[in-house]
């Protein structure tokens, strides 16, 4: 009966603005572990420190846990001490600043009605309805939060802390909003004035034919390079793939049967017509119909997922074996990751946040983990191998060796070939322009498509970090001016800014509107988030979190 979250609800933001804004605040000390039973920050007994002079007491913590437990279900459709990546010093920095807003807005007088209570809490159980209705509150407390030791109290009280943190932060953020149509078109011109340039690379790949290769030299290339070719500690994890694209076409008629298209709309007054680049209503209409159907027949992924684990790890006795025993009676296939570290995870998929961390966990005797869900599917795991650290012989690896050489050395040719390049331009004349002079030089320089600062996508700069590196060297060049050698992985370029375009005067005038709303709001959650910054590094000093974070207890 209970679903998912759809994405998009205009209510649903508060949650997600208020439980982001957390991880802004500087605490300065290293993760430790959360534990099941944890209650985060490993406070001491009786001790829960002090927060705006008030003295925090056992009760006032555990319920802001509680509620922060809830709201991070409804964000990520788990529990936190569930999720590898969460850890028992995140939960207790969560806890303490839901405490200190809680606190701000006792001292400021902030309190909501209980009409309004009921009226949010029936639009979140409504999102986790399948058919669009409410779901009963008994059955979410008996579905999600009994088994977790929580009350529909808790969960009640979770909304009324959800919309007292979105007014106190309407309160604070409120000089955000205190932006004039002139500072906004200012900014609007400065974000989309694009400029028109030139620009010549220095290609790494185009050297690569110049470089020689000698046995001596790629051995010595791995020798200086030892430490970077040691394999770290891997794993091998074997698994069953619910993947999403099996549930579409059963999602598809669940939603048609429902109020699909309701939904499409109700989406699509919230997200606008340009959603993700859209050109027609029709298409935005398109694209959050598509996601809608693909969010659903995730949910669906996912609980068979569910069902399947719950067979397979209540099997008896416990063994990695279980897995495929299971997959077996059920006709699924199992599958065997290749080796893979911590760090990158199986290359075999796109796995999901933790995946790699609970891959790593796992063991004879605690051989399974999941259900996780990944972009495309939904995995359940079991413990396969473990493969210690080791550096391979170069035989091992001269192939990759010998390629991670020559591109070390074309590199290296390209970053000398645009420096002395760029110590020989002269200045830009009618006569003697870039265009001459790289010519000259018999390189060739390209007419870049104008960009601005808001510019997403240029087909020279297919990489987003690429892309930034153009736009800062650009925009710190003078016009009619050429920056120095700019070096990236693949070699370099220069760049010649030529002119400066006007602005589209009348997309301007159509788009100011919801510029200007979206600014205001990035000051409002700017000037909120600079506050909740200071006042936490500020009130919370006295907290056992803090102190021990500050005193290095806390690994």
């Amino acid at each position: 009966m209970i679903g998912t979250i759809r994405k998009h609800s205009g209510w649903l933001w508060g949650v997600i603005i208020i439980a982001t804004v957390v991880s802004f605040v500087y605490w300065g000390a290293g993760p430790s572990r959360l534990g099941s039973g944890g209650s985060g920050g490993r406070v001491a007994s009786g001790d829960y420190g002090t927060i705006y002079g008030h003295k925090v007491t056992q009760e006032a913590f555990f319920n802001a846990r509680n509620l922060f437990f809830i709201s991070f279900w409804f964000r990520y459709g788990e529990w936190p001490d569930k999720n590898p990546n969460f850890t028992e010093t995140d939960l207790g920095r969560e806890v303490y600043v839901r405490l200190m807003l809680l606190q701000k807005a006792e001292d400021l007088g902030i309190h909501v009605g209980d009409d309004a209570v009921v009226s949010a809490a029936n639009e979140l159980l409504r999102q986790l309805s399948r058919t669009g209705q409410v779901v009963p509150l008994s059955e979410f407390e008996k579905q999600v939060l009994q088994p977790k030791g929580l009350t529909a109290q808790d969960f009640q009280n979770f909304v009324r802390q959800q919309l007292i943190s979105e007014q106190l932060q309407q309160a604070i953020g409120l000089t955000g909003e205190f932006v004039t149509p002139q500072e906004a078109a200012d900014a609007y011109q400065r974000d989309h004035q694009e400029l028109s340039a030139q620009i010549v690379f220095f290609s790494a790949s185009n050297y690569l034919s110049s470089v020689a290769v000698a046995p001596d030299a790629v051995a010595q290339f791995y020798t200086n390079h030892l430490a970077e070719y040691r394999w770290p500690d891997r794993v091998q994890v074997n698994y069953v793939a619910f993947e999403v694209t099996n549930y579409l076409a059963r999602a598809k008629t669940e939603w048609t049967r429902t109020n699909l298209e309701e939904a499409v709309e109700a989406n699509y007054l919230q997200v606008g017509e340009n959603y993700k680049n859209s050109k027609t209503p029709a298409e935005a209409k398109d694209k959050i119909r598509e996601e809608l159907i693909f969010q659903r027949a995730r949910q669906d992924a996912f609980n068979d997922a569910r069902d399947f684990a719950s067979t397979v790890f209540n099997m008896d006795p416990v063994k990695p074996e279980n897995l495929a025993t299971g997959a077996r009676e059920k006709g699924l296939l199992v599958y065997t990751t290749a080796p893979f570290s911590a760090r990158f995870g199986p290359e075999e998929f796109a796995a999901p946040p933790g995946f790699a961390k609970a891959a790593f966990s796992l063991s004879p005797d605690a051989p399974f983990a999941g259900p996780m869900a990944g972009p495309n599917a939904v995995y359940v795991i079991a413990y396969g191998k473990q493969l210690p650290s080791d550096i391979p012989s170069l035989d091992q690896i001269r192939e990759r060796v010998t390629q991670e050489y020559r591109w070390h050395e074309a590199t290296l040719l390209a970053w000398h070939a645009g420096t002395e390049f760029a110590h020989t331009l002269t200045s830009i004349t009618a006569d003697h322009n870039f265009a001459s002079q790289c010519n000259a030089a018999g390189l060739q320089p390209q007419q870049l498509r104008p960009f601005s600062l808001s510019t997403q996508e240029l087909p020279e700069f297919a990489e987003p970090a690429d892309l930034n590196q153009l736009k800062q060297v650009a925009f710190s060049t003078l016009l009619g001016k050429t920056s120095g050698f700019a070096t990236n992985s693949a070699g370099g370029f220069i760049v010649y800014n030529q002119s400066f375009l006007p602005v589209d005067q009348t997309k301007m005038k159509a788009d100011l509107p919801r510029f200007i709303d979206t600014f205001r709001r990035e000051r409002q959650a700017e000037v909120f988030n600079q506050w909740v910054n200071l006042e936490a590094n500020h009130e919370l000093r006295s907290t056992p979190i803090f102190q021990q974070l500050r005193s290095g207890a806390v690994r």
